[in-house]
């Protein structure tokens, strides 16, 4: 979103501490990162099985073959959850692993894995939330032209059919996909992630396309749930700020609001797509034989609940004449642009922030402000903070623990940003720490570690950090606890 403004300034946090009854307190992970067990059971390769494959794409080599071996633990890993006290799971399903080429009919052992999950989470007293996509597409649909095919928005309408059938009777709450604006723009984009195409219209129609399988998707499953159930998509969005008040930095914030924000905002809750994003674009794109009739109508079906993942704010300006661009987007170096139409806005550090391993500053009033935004521009709309966590360079001590106080004091500061929101009216139902446990962290390997658990991954052992047990007493008391307790 667009800069913060000083009309939505942040308020002193209330005297009462609680969280809103029934505010949902969970974790996420997502299937390539955590499960492993690449090729047993009928799967076949994903996009991002092929991309970790391919030399200097991955930090150190790294793929999701085994990852936190998830899929043989999920037993363990629940029972671990229980003993945290989460009340919600976010997990994500491989596509690959239950429509192997993508179409036609399900491999029942793939299904099986999740029924499993579900009924032990479920018997766990653990709400089982479900996404659909996290940036996994079967190779095969990948080869056959992925995301900016118009033909993958059918083949996904026939895999959440998959889904909401074998899952629409346990799991009540669904996400479509988690975080497109990646997906699209890293994907197909800059090429730092699966499947590392470097094609700006490829980009901008695999944009679309996510957003109008995202509506078939929430038809399907409105058409398959039984009343009651809830559907979602999860945004990154961006919390823009240029990096001075003149009139050119806040032109650069605009433009990466546009292709960052409301290219997928404005057709899921408005049914449009924004005339400046047009305009910036349309020398990359035609819009008018890219969105075809009944598209936007069909993007705009209603969602119950709106998931927010929010890491860090973006700092942008409009480079002077002959002094080029300096990207730092955060999701590593490219000489391709992840921002079609933006080519020439220049990214920046935060200065005098606090930084994660990520080299993310560390800003939790840019949450605070990212919810007062939608809640501005959307009102009555439901949020939920579907991700939020930091990586930090944790290690285990000689005593066996995994201390962490600057994981427990970013989370301590992002959820006293959710609870000034949700005191100023939005209207925030839950949140979700990403992440339950260290993962594959996408071009990063096994480098980087967000989770609350430590995972060894030599012996696959599971320690939960001090965070974990810092979060599991905020779950307890249902509210923040005081400052003094961070230590």
């Amino acid at each position: 979103m667009t800069a913060a403004r000083p009309d939505i300034a942040p308020k002193q946090a209330p005297e009462a501490t609680d969280f809103p009854t029934g505010f949902v307190w969970g974790a996420a992970t997502a299937a390539y990162q955590v499960e492993g067990a690449a090729a047993e059971d009928g799967r076949t390769p994903s996009i991002w099985d092929t991309f970790s494959r391919t030399p200097g794409k991955v930090r150190n080599g790294d793929t999701g073959d085994i990852a936190a071996d998830h899929y043989h633990r999920y037993r363990d890993d629940v029972q671990l959850m229980k003993q945290l006290g989460l009340k919600a799971y976010r997990f994500s399903i491989s596509w690959s692993r239950v429509q192997p080429t993508g179409r036609g009919p399900a491999v029942e052992r793939g299904l099986d894995f999740y029924r499993r999950l579900v009924d032990e989470l479920l018997e766990a007293g653990i709400t089982p939330v479900a996404t659909l996509y996290h940036w996994d597409l079967p190779q095969e649909l990948e080869d056959a032209g992925g995301w900016p095919q118009r033909v993958t928005t059918d083949r996904f309408a026939d895999y959440t059919a998959i889904m909401a059938g074998a899952l629409g009777d346990r799991v009540g709450m669904w996400t479509t996909f988690n975080e497109p604006w990646c997906s699209a723009f890293l994907g197909y984009g800059s090429g730092v992630h699966a499947p590392g195409r470097t094609e700006a219209a490829s980009a901008l129609r695999a944009a679309h396309h996510l957003n109008l399988a995202h509506g078939r998707a929430i038809e399907v499953l409105r058409g398959q749930l039984p009343a009651g159930a809830q559907t979602s998509a999860t945004l990154n969005l961006h919390q823009v700020r240029p990096l001075t008040d003149s009139a050119a930095d806040a032109d650069a914030a605009r433009r990466i609001d546009a292709v960052g924000n409301r290219v997928f905002t404005g057709p899921m809750l408005r049914g449009e797509y924004p005339e400046d994003l047009i305009a910036d674009t349309s020398h990359i794109v035609d819009w008018s034989q890219l969105v075809h009739d009944g598209d936007l109508a069909a993007i705009s079906r209603p969602v119950d609940v709106l998931g927010i993942n929010y890491y860090t704010p973006t700092l942008v300006s409009t480079p002077a004449e002959g002094a080029g661009d300096s990207r730092n987007d955060g999701h590593g170096n490219s000489d391709h642009s992840p921002w079609p139409g933006s080519e020439h806005v220049a990214f920046h550090l935060a200065e005098g922030k606090e930084r994660t391993a990520m080299n993310w500053a560390i800003d939790p009033n840019g949450l605070y402000s990212l919810l007062m935004d939608v809640t501005r521009d959307h009102p009555g709309l439901p949020l939920m903070v579907t991700e939020n966590g930091a990586a930090f360079d944790d290690y285990v001590s000689p005593e066996g623990r995994v201390e962490d106080p600057e994981r427990i004091e970013y989370l301590h500061g992002h959820l006293d940003a959710v609870q000034r929101a949700i005191a100023d009216g939005a209207d925030v139902r839950g949140y979700f720490l990403w992440s339950l446990m260290d993962n594959f962290e996408w071009g990063y390997g096994y480098s980087k570690r967000f989770g609350a658990v430590y995972v060894d991954y030599a012996s696959q052992r599971r320690i939960p950090k001090a965070s974990a047990h810092w979060y599991a007493d905020v779950i307890r008391r249902h509210a923040l606890p005081p400052v003094t307790d961070l230590a």
